[in-house]
């Protein structure tokens, strides 16, 4: 896997998919965070659309902003170098090594700005990552949604300006990540966190993973679940999607737990969101109804880890946590809806 591959755009037009390419950027020491995402949603009788998004969080205070832009308007160009995006004033590039962003978007009287950078972390962290057993499953008809990480650890710097508000971005952790499919899965919860090292502040370890149902013909799957986790140079793999046997996902708005067992060991992950701190994004979808994306980036992680050879270990975060839960509708608890 390579950065620049795994950012390369898959959407052709005349087809129903949807496919996204976000960025998110971590406080270390208060729960503040930064989110963007450029997506591009086309339709199988030749429409298209083209979307800039933008939420930010700081602590129970939270705003989310979209544009909507003719496809035809916007710019997703390919290169050996890498990605670049352009939707109305949202500009994302992408290259090997990390990339960089600038925008600006309003809703009512509200404005956020931003221009940042960031760049892979070196080392085993920052390589890319898939949840999915097999890099071969990218291709495969199965499953139908495909999400890759091309950079799960990344270090910041830049700024932020949110209406009278303004945040210096240096030494802000982070990721960037890639998905894309026919629809947006029919229902999952995601989650992702940067640990830092108690001492050096460094990142020290990285987890991602998912619970997700998929369309079995008319009806929706048992919820199967993927995990990945890097401490140092090691990693713990569990992500035998079918293995229902061995995983006991919790979906319970705002919480998502997740028991894995596998040929590495055994780890629990719990992640808990607060409602008040948390952004409802309406997702459209090709050919089906739109929908809700329950999203915080300020969410409070526990991750255990007995591997088969070693020591048991436990990472904790308090605000650094990414959790998202979609589903088909609304959750009056997280207001309003963008």
């Amino acid at each position: 896997m390579t950065p620049n591959a795994d950012n390369a755009a898959r959407f052709r037009t005349g087809t129903d998919h949807v496919e996204s390419w976000f960025v998110r950027a971590n406080d270390p020491v208060s729960p503040k965070a930064i989110w963007l995402k450029a997506t591009v949603l086309t339709r199988a009788d030749g429409t298209s659309l083209s979307q800039a998004w933008c939420s930010v969080f700081d602590g129970d205070r939270t705003q989310a902003f979209c544009l909507d832009v003719p496809l035809d308007e916007a710019t997703f160009d390919d290169s050996p170098s890498g990605l670049l995006a352009k939707v109305g004033s949202l500009k994302l590039d992408l290259n090997s090594e990390g990339g960089s962003s600038t925008g600006s978007l309003v809703s009512g009287s509200s404005r956020v700005g931003w221009d940042l950078g960031f760049d892979r972390l070196q080392g085993s962290l920052g390589r890319p990552l898939t949840l999915f057993p097999s890099q071969r499953l990218i291709d495969a008809p199965f499953p139908k949604n495909k999400l890759l990480t091309p950079f799960p650890v990344a270090m910041f710097g830049g700024s932020v300006t949110w209406d009278e508000a303004t945040w210096d971005l240096d030494g802000w952790v982070g990721m960037q990540g890639h998905n894309w499919g026919a629809a947006h899965s029919p229902e999952y919860a995601w989650g992702q966190c940067v640990f830092p090292d108690l001492a050096s502040g460094a990142p020290y370890a990285v987890v991602e993973g998912a619970s997700g149902r998929i369309e079995l013909g008319s009806r929706l799957s048992p919820l199967m679940s993927m995990l990945v986790v890097r401490r140092g140079d090691e990693e713990y793999r569990f992500d035998k999607i079918v293995d229902l046997w061995r995983q006991r996902p919790e979906v319970e708005f705002p919480r998502w737990s997740l028991r894995m067992s596998g040929r590495d060991g055994d780890a629990r992950l719990e992640m808990l969101g607060a409602p008040e701190s948390m952004v409802c994004l309406a997702y459209k979808n090709p050919a089906r109804a739109t929908s809700y994306c329950l999203n915080s980036k300020t969410a409070s992680v526990r991750l255990t880890v007995k591997p088969k050879r070693g020591e048991q270990f436990e990472l904790i975060s308090e605000h650094g946590g990414a959790l998202e839960f979609l589903g088909p509708e609304q959750v009056l608890e997280v207001q309003p809806v963008v």
